[in-house]
C-alpha cells in the first residue's frame, strides 16, 4: 500500500504513484500555475482557487448509484486523482495522462479439474498465511476489525496461529478484535463474533453504534470522509476505528475478500449469466436451484430493492451518467468490482475512518500474489451450488469453526439504517428536508423527497439507501462548500 511521489532533479519531473488498488489515495489539481498534490482533499482546498464548487456530474452518479472512486474524478471540481495501479509524471509541460502499470485477469473459465480443489485451497491458504505475516510486522501494537464472518474471523485466527507459534504464553497479551455490536438482533452479529474470539484466545472489544451517537459524531465523520458516503455501515466501521485507537496502533481487515471470491449474493446473477451465454443450460439451473435454495429471501428483497431505487432516480433534477454494474459474466464483474466500481469505494471509506483516528489499516486479502492467484482460479471455486468462496471455505476447513466457515447470512459491519431512518434520526431527516439550504439545492426535487421520506415514514412505500445519500451529499455539500461561503454549516 503505497502513494508517494519523487522529484527527479536531473529532469525536473515529478514522478507519482499510487498502489495497485487504491489502498492509500492520492489527490491532485493545478492552480495558479501550481501542481498541487495530497493524500487528502482538505489539504488541496486551503489552496483558494481549489474546489470552489461540486463536480456536479460526480456528485450526480453517487447519488443515483451510489459509486465513487470509479474513475480518476472527485466530487470537487478540478480535483482529481490518481487511479489505482498507474503513475503520472509531472514536467514543466503540465501533467501527464496517467499510466496504468498492472492490471488483473480473472479467469473467465466457468469450471475446472475437480482433482486440483484441494490443491487451490492449499496454495490460497499458503498465501494467505504469508501475507498475514508479513501485515503483522509493526513496531506497535496490531488489532483485527472482526465482524464474526468469513474473511474478518479467518484473519483472527491466522493471527492467533502465528502468535502461538512465536511462543506467546497468553495470545490475548497481543491479539486484539474490535467489533460493533447491536441491541437489535437482526443486525446484531456478536454471537459469531463469541464463538471467533473463543477459538482464537484474543482479547474481545465492542462497540455499540446507536443514532444519538451518530448524530453527535456526524460532523467529525462527514469532514473526515471528504465526499459524501454512501450508507450508514460507514458509521459502525467509523466506531470500530474510534474503539481501536485506545488499544492499538494498526489494525488488520477484510476487504477486498468479498470482491475476490464472489462473496457478494449480487455476483451469482453474473455467474448465472455467464453459464447462459455459453449455453451451459444444465449448469445454469443448478447455479438458480442452489441461489434459491441458499438465498431465495435475499433474491426476493432484492427485485424489491431494484425496483423501489430505479423509481428514487426520479427524485433527481439532473440526468446522471449510467453506471452499469453485474451487468457482463462473473469474470467481467469481478474485475470491475475490484479495480473500479465497488472496492476503491470500501478502501475509501475505510482509510479515512481509520486515519481520522491515526489507525493504519491494512487489508491481507489484497497482497498481490494472492490476487493473482484467486483471480486465476476458476469460477466455481468462487461461487458453486449458490455457496459463495468455495475456495477459502475449503481452505480454512478445521481452522475456522464450523459455524462461521458454513455461515451464509453474513452482514458486515452494518447499522440498523432503516430503523434509525424511521425512528431516532426522523426528526433531524424532517428538519434537513425543511431547510432552506436543501430547498435551494439543484440536484433534486425537495417535494418529491421529502413526500418521499414521508410515505416511508407512513409504512407506504420501501426502504432503500437513496435517502441517506441524499442527506450525506446535503451535509457534505454544507461543510465543505455552504460554510466556505459564509452559510451555515452543519445542523448541531
Amino acid at each position: 500500500m503505497w502513494a508517494f511521489l519523487l522529484w527527479d532533479g536531473r529532469r525536473r519531473e515529478l514522478f507519482c504513484a499510487r498502489d495497485r488498488f487504491g489502498i492509500k489515495p492520492l489527490y491532485y489539481t493545478v492552480a495558479g500555475g501550481s501542481f498541487l498534490a495530497a493524500s487528502e482533499i482538505k489539504a488541496l482546498l486551503a489552496h483558494p482557487g481549489v474546489g470552489a464548487e461540486p463536480n456536479d456530474a460526480a456528485l450526480l452518479t453517487f447519488l443515483a448509484y451510489g459509486v465513487l472512486d470509479h474513475s480518476d474524478q472527485t466530487m470537487f471540481a478540478g480535483v482529481r486523482q490518481i487511479p489505482p495501479a498507474h503513475f503520472m509524471v509531472v514536467s514543466s509541460a503540465g501533467a501527464g495522462a496517467a499510466t496504468r502499470y498492472w492490471d488483473l485477469r480473472v479467469n473467465p473459465a466457468p469450471t475446472g479439474p475437480r482433482g486440483q480443489r484441494d490443491e487451490h485451497a492449499g496454495r490460497l491458504l499458503q498465501l494467505l498465511r504469508d501475507s498475514v505475516r508479513l501485515e503483522l510486522r509493526s513496531d506497535v501494537p496490531v488489532g483485527t476489525c472482526l465482524s464474526g464472518g468469513i474473511d474478518s474471523s479467518t484473519l483472527a485466527v491466522l493471527i492467533g496461529e502465528r502468535i502461538r507459534s512465536e511462543g506467546v504464553a497468553s495470545v490475548g497479551e497481543r491479539q486484539n478484535t474490535f467489533s460493533a455490536c447491536y441491541a437489535d438482533p437482526r443486525f446484531d452479529e456478536c454471537g459469531f463474533v463469541d464463538i471467533a474470539t473463543a477459538a482464537t484466545g484474543a482479547a474481545d472489544h465492542r462497540t455499540y453504534p446507536n443514532a444519538p451517537d451518530l448524530e453527535a459524531d456526524l460532523a467529525h465523520l462527514v469532514r473526515m470522509q471528504d465526499e459524501p458516503f454512501s450508507s450508514l455501515s460507514i458509521y459502525a466501521q467509523y466506531r470500530v476505528m474510534k474503539l481501536a485507537r485506545e488499544s492499538v496502533k494498526v489494525v488488520l481487515d477484510g476487504q477486498g475478500a468479498d470482491e475476490l471470491l464472489g462473496g457478494y449474493l449480487a455476483y451469482q446473477g453474473s455467474y448465472v449469466r455467464g453459464l447462459l451465454r455459453q449455453a451451459r443450460l444444465l449448469s445454469a439451473i443448478r447455479e438458480i436451484a442452489g441461489s434459491a435454495r441458499c438465498h431465495g429471501g435475499f433474491f426476493r428483497d432484492a427485485a424489491t430493492q431494484l425496483r423501489v431505487r430505479a423509481a428514487r432516480r426520479a427524485l433527481l433534477r439532473m440526468t446522471p451518467v449510467p453506471v452499469q454494474r453485474y451487468r457482463g459474466s462473473l469474470d467481467q464483474v469481478l474485475r470491475s468490482e475490484l479495480v473500479s466500481t465497488n472496492l476503491p469505494a470500501l478502501l475509501h471509506w475505510e482509510d479515512r475512518n481509520s486515519m481520522a483516528f491515526s489507525i493504519e489499516a491494512r487489508v491481507p486479502y489484497l497482497d498481490h500474489r494472492l490476487v493473482e492467484f484467486i483471480a486465476g482460479l476458476p469460477l466455481d471455486e468462487k461461487i458453486r451450488g449458490g455457496i459463495t468462496k468455495v475456495a477459502l471455505r475449503r481452505a480454512i476447513k478445521g481452522l475456522v469453526p464450523e459455524a462461521i466457515r458454513c455461515r451464509m447470512d453474513k452482514m458486515g459491519f452494518v447499522a440498523p439504517e432503516e430503523v434509525w431512518m424511521k425512528e431516532q434520526l426522523r426528526p433531524f431527516v424532517l428538519r434537513i428536508f425543511a431547510s432552506p439550504s436543501f430547498r435551494r439545492r439543484k440536484y433534486w426535487d425537495p417535494d418529491r423527497v421529502a413526500a418521499n421520506y414521508r410515505e416511508f415514514l407512513d409504512g407506504k412505500a420501501a426502504y432503500s439507501s437513496e435517502i441517506w445519500r441524499i442527506v450525506s451529499a446535503e451535509l457534505w455539500l454544507r461543510e465543505f462548500f455552504d460554510a466556505r461561503a459564509g452559510v451555515a454549516g452543519l445542523p448541531g
